[in-house]
């Protein structure tokens, strides 16, 4: 459960503290990939720190807190531990595959671009999955599992919010959504 509740502060406190550390960044004017991106001083020690980092604690909390004790469990649950350890490998991929700022279309881009879409597109429906695991017996853990998903999906394929911003909140829904299902999940160890 450690590592569940470790998602949050660890990507926060590496976003705040490279971000402060970085002449002219502002957390409201510039993507968090940024702070890792080539050529950027301190870019590796970031990318560590806050993707890697963050991703493979995720990734572990899913099969840790989340995962599949029997193979009983209902289908949405099993897919579901499946597409979160997913999108913790994507979330420890974008900074495995660092963005290039000098060109957008590079192959590093391209699998940067790659790593997010990977973290995305499997939060989204393994978040969906849980929920629906568990909505008989604890309807407000399913509609935190709902709800984050909700806030990934908007902030992710909308233009609700500027871009900086709306990174920002889908990458804190998602890492505050594993410290707190964590903490009310069945069984959790």
């Amino acid at each position: 459960m450690i590592a569940a509740i470790a998602v949050l502060p660890c990507w926060v406190m590496a976003v705040a503290g490279f971000g402060l550390a970085l002449e002219e960044y502002s957390q409201l004017r510039h993507p968090v990939a940024l702070l890792g991106a080539t050529g950027v001083p301190h870019a590796t020690a970031f990318d560590v720190l806050g993707f890697v980092l963050p991703g493979v604690l995720a990734a572990f909390a899913a099969l840790a807190v989340f995962g599949v004790g029997s193979t009983k469990a209902p289908w949405s649950h099993r897919v579901g531990v499946q597409l979160l350890f997913l999108s913790g490998l994507g979330f420890a991929g974008l900074g495995l595959f660092p963005l290039d700022p000098t060109d957008l279309e590079a192959r590093a881009s391209q699998w940067h671009a790659s790593a997010w879409l990977l973290w995305e597109v499997a939060f989204i429906p393994g978040a969906l999955a849980l929920g629906a695991a568990v909505a008989a017996r604890d309807r407000a853990l399913a509609w935190l599992c709902w709800g984050a998903a909700g806030i990934a999906l908007v902030t992710g394929f909308t233009p609700l919010l500027p871009a900086p911003l709306a990174q920002r909140v889908g990458f804190a829904a998602w890492a505050a959504w594993f410290g707190i299902a964590a903490g009310r999940w069945p069984g959790r160890a």
